[in-house]
């Protein structure tokens, strides 16, 4: 079965939890997912099998959308609710105007800080270990994009907090959780991400999903492999098939007569089936196989 199972992860599990659970499922080992999901948080983990495990380096890179649930008035060392205080500010008003305000200044390409609690390597160690260890890490701000951000709630109080939710459609390697953080502070005040759903990755959505109850009793959709390719130009031409077969180079003006562009990668398939991801390589003019099935 190289298929592709998109599972509404719930509470509590780690995405190796899901992975080690759909191995037992499948009998396979060869199970991988395109994008961790913190414990707490729930939705959308797209999840390869078998020889679809050949994807994830590709679909990693896709950008998500998120609902995220922001509180305003404290903050912990791992920017959610499962941390350590560190931090606590009165909030005397908010209004839905000032969170607003601010939320359209994080739209766009802006550097973000990704919290000490995380799966980050650095040095060969992930930087919850050094932060587990009391050990100080300097770890380097990145850029990610923020296509959309907007309140999707009115900002209420709950248990003395001010709360509202946010919708957020953001690239690969962004922390919504240091991006609550980041609004909290940008507000004058601490803050964290009180809750979090994984709403879309890539082609898939939460319409898409299933539960791994419905997984274990056979109830549950899986989607071929090229359904995870449909934001790349995809070709079906013999001549690109027998050279993709072979791995051979694909020449740049063949594609362009074809596709009328030069995209950086292109996808070839024959009828319904995956053959192989190409990518441009400038230096040789050509392109060149990334990955091939057969």
């Amino acid at each position: 079965m190289d298929k592709i199972i998109v599972v509404n992860k719930p509470h509590g599990f780690t995405s190796h939890d899901v992975v080690n659970k759909l191995r037992k499922i499948f009998h396979t080992k060869r199970v991988g997912h395109t994008g961790t999901l913190d414990p707490d948080a729930t939705g959308v983990l797209v999840v390869c099998l078998n020889d679809a495990t050949k994807l994830v380096q590709f679909l990693e890179a896709d950008s998500k959308e998120y609902i995220a649930e922001v509180l305003i008035g404290k903050s912990t060392d791992t920017y959610d609710l499962s941390g350590n205080i560190i931090d606590e500010k009165i909030v005397d008003s908010l209004t839905n105007e000032e969170v607003d305000n601010v939320l359209k200044s994080f739209i766009g390409q802006i550097e973000q800080q990704p919290p000490i609690y995380s799966a980050i390597k650095i040095n060969g160690k992930k930087l919850y270990e050094y932060a587990r260890n009391n050990q100080y890490i300097d770890v380097p701000k990145r850029n990610i994009n923020v296509f959309s951000l907007e309140r999707i709630s009115d900002v209420s109080i709950t248990d003395g907090y001010y709360c509202f939710k946010i919708k957020t459609f953001v690239s690969k390697g962004t922390y919504i959780r240091s991006l609550c953080y980041d609004i909290a502070k940008k507000l004058g005040y601490p803050g964290l991400m009180k809750s979090l759903i994984r709403t879309k990755s890539g082609a898939y959505t939460l319409d898409d999903a299933s539960t791994l109850e419905e997984i274990e009793s056979g109830n549950f959709n899986s989607f071929k492999m090229l359904d995870s390719l449909k934001n790349y130009d995809i070709i079906d031409h013999e001549e690109f098939n027998e050279k993709a077969l072979h791995g051979m180079k694909i020449s740049i003006n063949k594609v362009v007569e074809i596709l009328n562009k030069k995209p950086s990668r292109i996808v070839i398939k024959s009828c319904d089936t995956l053959i192989a991801i190409y990518e441009l390589d400038e230096e040789v003019k050509c392109y060149r196989a990334v990955r091939v099935w057969n």
